[in-house]
């Protein structure tokens, strides 16, 4: 049977459990979220943080607190977000009345000792909580972003939003020299009013992203809210990997809300029921070029 790795990806840096309840932001809740997620079939955790008034953080500390606990009961895949969120410590207020996601801040994800790291190349502009922030990432920050991650002998997962993410910056840094193959990319889609430069889910859409990916690339489809169960599904149609979870949708239906736990159970059935069998840590570390734990 071929393989599909299934990332949980529990919490992100927007959304509140004012919106979902079951949303866990502390390193206990998280912790225990991606336990349960890897007991219904997970393999990587992707992880945002999250102060403990609930903003936004890179902060290493709070980080390796979440790494230590999720440690303590699994072996799941460890990808630490360098993308932080629209809120907390990730914000910088300028004298023009806009904000500014930090940089420093940023680069903070990866020091807590994942065995992976989302990079995030993108400059574009956010609006969240009445709020306009720019996120700025132009060539020089996403060389120095990438090389933070080589020197700690983390693995970039390149997340991407657009065709143009991949044909730019993903596929220049990997031309440099700044990861090995196989190279793993994220294609984000169906974010709203276009999100980070994100193009719309459909199914044209994610066959040219697949088109444009470098050679000896494999990949991972995310998608937001609605677009979430269509698109991952067509991913594992195209041979390609997954990812779920309450940072990218609330729901498991109209007006159910969701559990990390139930997006993972819903996609493990979805796989097996195209022969697909999801992988082990173990397995997903050999696939990616990890080192077995």
């Amino acid at each position: 049977m071929s393989k599909v790795m299934i990332t949980v990806a529990p919490t992100g840096g927007m959304a509140s459990k004012a919106q979902n309840p079951n949303l866990p932001t502390q390193p206990g809740e998280i912790a225990e979220s991606v336990y349960k997620s890897f007991k219904a079939g997970a393999c990587i955790a992707a992880l945002h943080a999250r102060r403990p008034d609930d903003g936004a953080t890179c902060n290493a500390d709070i980080y390796r607190d979440i790494n230590e606990r999720i440690r303590a009961k699994c072996d799941i895949v460890i990808n630490n977000s360098t993308g932080g969120g629209s809120s907390g410590d990730m914000l910088i207020e300028r004298q023009d009345g806009l904000y500014e996601s930090s940089f420093e801040e940023r680069l903070k994800g990866c020091e807590a000792g994942a065995e992976m790291a989302t990079f995030d190349g993108m400059t574009f502009v956010d609006v969240h909580g009445g709020k306009e922030i720019l996120v700025i990432t132009p060539p020089s920050r996403c060389e120095t972003l990438v090389k933070r991650m080589t020197d700690r002998g983390i693995k970039p997962e390149w997340e991407v939003f657009a065709p143009n993410h991949i044909l730019q910056d993903v596929t220049r840094l990997i031309q440099k020299g700044y990861d090995k193959p196989p190279y793993y990319i994220n294609m984000v889609l169906g974010a709203d009013k276009g999100f980070q430069g994100a193009m719309p889910y459909s199914h044209d859409v994610l066959t040219a992203m697949v088109a444009a990916l470098p050679p000896q690339s494999i990949f991972c489809v995310s998608a937001i809210g609605p677009a979430q169960l269509p698109a991952t599904t067509q991913a594992m149609l195209l041979g390609g990997h997954v990812r779920v979870g309450l940072e990218d949708n609330n729901y498991f239906s109209k007006g159910v809300l969701a559990t990390n736990e139930m997006l993972v159970e819903r996609t493990v059935g979805i796989a097996k029921a195209l022969g697909l069998q999801p992988t082990s840590p173990a397995e997903a570390r050999d696939i990616l070029g990890l080192a077995q734990r």
